[in-house]
């Protein structure tokens, strides 16, 4: 198997975290967990299928799964190959008009977002293609053709840094406080720009913040109270949601 990371060129930087070829000969099912930010794949072989709620869908071979209060399973088969794209927080507006949180829990195909004929192109370009070098020089060249020359909204980057900056525990109205902007307008705002609320965005940060913490050998107990969860069973349910099992179920298979 083969997970290997690269950075994208500096004019993509400020938008995408970073490029990811990800091969595996064996079929096998994971699951995916919420993340900060939206990712694109681009098959150059092999399929991907999803599963949720006893629904099973082939997914395209170009495609974008959105940001999600979930977790997510996939099975890919055998000899699959996969240029993943991280976006940045923010980063996924500076490509489509379409408001990023119209994708929320959604897997869809690249021609909903961008010209058919354009995603045509790449995937049989990523099929000519017979090294990662070429590949991630198809990709980027597609991204860069798709960069619009917009300004980025600079209250809500703050926003996302004030996010990260409480470790996903800041509340909304302390948000909405620091930033002297009411309710309505920035939620409106932090959704159209990042793909969901601001609320829904601060519990996936300190979800991410909770998984990090299982390795350092912190008590579930040590981990709940760092992290300002109510109490146990708020903890629980909340991590059953993003992961699909228990804390300590979670902690045992580490």
């Amino acid at each position: 198997m083969k997970f290997d990371t690269h950075a994208p060129t500096a004019r993509l930087q400020p938008y995408i975290k970073c490029f990811v070829v990800s091969e595996n000969d064996q079929e096998s099912d994971y699951k995916v967990f919420p993340s900060s930010g939206l990712v694109i794949g681009f098959q150059y072989r092999g399929q991907l299928t999803s599963y949720q709620n006893d629904t099973v869908q082939s997914l395209a071979s170009a495609g974008i799964t959105g940001m999600s209060d979930s977790y997510k399973v996939f099975k890919n088969s055998a000899h699959i190959g996969t240029i993943l794209v991280y976006f940045t927080e923010t980063g996924f507006a500076h490509f489509a008009s379409q408001p990023t949180h119209e994708l929320f829990n959604l897997s869809l195909s690249l021609e909903h977002i961008f010209d058919k004929n354009i995603i045509h192109e790449v995937e049989e370009k990523l099929a000519a293609a017979t090294t990662d070098k070429q590949r991630l020089r198809v990709v980027e060249q597609f991204f860069l053709s798709q960069l619009k020359d917009i300004e980025t909204d600079k209250l809500i980057v703050e926003a996302v840094r004030l996010i990260y900056e409480s470790r996903g525990s800041i509340r909304v109205k302390e948000l909405n406080e620091r930033l002297f902007i009411s309710a309505s307008p920035f939620e409106k705002r932090f959704r159209k720009i990042v793909g969901t609320t601001p609320k829904k965005f601060a519990s996936i940060v300190r979800f991410n913040t909770v998984l990090a913490q299982f390795d350092q050998q912190k008590s579930l107990t040590d981990i709940c109270y760092e992290n300002h969860f109510f109490d146990q069973a708020h903890f629980i349910k909340d991590f059953k949601q993003f992961t699909g099992d228990t804390p300590e179920n979670f902690k045992r298979f580490l």
